[in-house]
């Protein structure tokens, strides 16, 4: 009989409760329910793609890193978490511009955040401009947190350093990417200055190219792509597999348009987009970058289409790629660009 009137008195008073009363018992009752976390779809449905974590740099307008990569990936059917290692305006070819940087710390907090919700399962980890040392010994701290919980990650690094013999970081973070960050990298996607920066050496022949792969194969990764060599007046981009440790790598260039004009982004949008196609064709490293060239060429022609539109000169400044107008070269672009295996 006493939990009979128990039972009753908790009723009634329940029942006797005010509008407000009930309101807030209904929010207790719905924050009780969301402390349990939904299930993670893009792991509980099995996926032809795959989960991506991209630390890239980010503006508000325009297109370069994680603005860059982001979008195309996602048209290429993989789900992306963007971490931006610094939050500008815009880029900074521009007059000025404002914004924040990310520390190393901050990038700890949001790895932890995403770790103590069991929400730290990863297929790709993308990374591109990083500024500082302390945030790239944080990047590899996440490479081995990320291996932890799924050692088939593929680490995808584009060690973002120069271009044309000028060095836009500090000095240090050289050394930082030669001694520990291309070990664990999977995929190395640097231009020429960044790879001759990676294995010492000078590049000035197709020779030396295919060479500064094999060095850096022997550091680590298994797949590289130096994404722009300047041979003679003439661009090739060199690419090279090697899928067993020990054994030669398949290797091959392709040839590239020199365009008389200059892009923001294009090397960030370049390696999103080899991330996309070799998932699709894990063993085909030239077929993916025949497709991530072809594509490229495409949103670039597209721009330079656009721009001369408005009579804009080209010289002038640097062009914002068209990045949403093109999406239809991203999902499906026509090869124009074919891959020539070296003998």
């Amino acid at each position: 009989m006493l939990i009979k009137s128990s039972f009753i008195i908790s009723r009634r008073l329940l029942f006797r409760a005010s509008p407000f009363e009930n309101t807030l018992i209904s929010r207790s009752i719905s924050s009780r329910k969301l402390k349990m976390a939904p299930p993670i779809l893009s792991l509980a449905i099995p996926s032809e793609t795959g989960r991506v974590l991209s630390i890239q740099s980010h503006t508000v307008q325009g297109y370069v890193g994680n603005k860059s990569a982001v979008f195309p990936l996602q048209l290429l059917g993989f789900d992306v978490d963007p971490i931006n290692s610094v939050q500008f305006s815009n880029h900074t070819g521009y007059p000025s511009f404002k914004g924040q940087v990310l520390n190393g710390q901050q990038l700890h907090d949001l790895i932890e955040g995403l770790e103590g919700n069991d929400l730290l399962y990863y297929t790709h980890l993308l990374t591109g401009y990083i500024g500082s040392v302390s945030f790239l010994n944080t990047i590899l701290e996440v490479v081995n947190k990320l291996r932890s919980i799924n050692p088939k990650l593929t680490y995808v690094c584009d060690p973002v350093m120069g271009d044309e013999g000028k060095l836009y970081v500090p000095q240090e973070l050289v050394a930082v990417y030669r001694e520990k960050v291309v070990p664990v990298a999977s995929m190395l996607t640097p231009n020429q200055f960044e790879a001759e920066l990676l294995t010492g050496s000078r590049i000035v022949t197709e020779k030396d190219g295919r060479e500064a792969c094999n060095i850096l194969h022997a550091a680590g990764p298994s797949k590289v792509i130096i994404t722009s060599i300047n041979i003679d007046g003439n661009l090739l981009l060199i690419g090279s597999y090697q899928k067993e440790k020990g054994q030669p790598p398949e290797q091959f260039n392709i040839a590239i348009p020199k365009i008389p004009a200059y892009f923001t982004g294009t090397g960030d949008l370049m390696t999103a987009l080899l991330l996309g196609w070799s998932n699709k064709y894990p063993d085909n490293l030239g077929k993916a970058a025949e497709l991530a060239v072809s594509s490229l060429q495409a949103v670039l022609q597209r721009t330079l289409s656009d721009y001369e539109s408005i009579g804009y000169d080209l010289q002038s400044s640097s062009l914002e790629i068209r990045l949403i107008q093109s999406q239809d070269d991203i999902r499906h672009p026509q090869v124009k660009f074919k891959a020539q295996k070296f003998d």
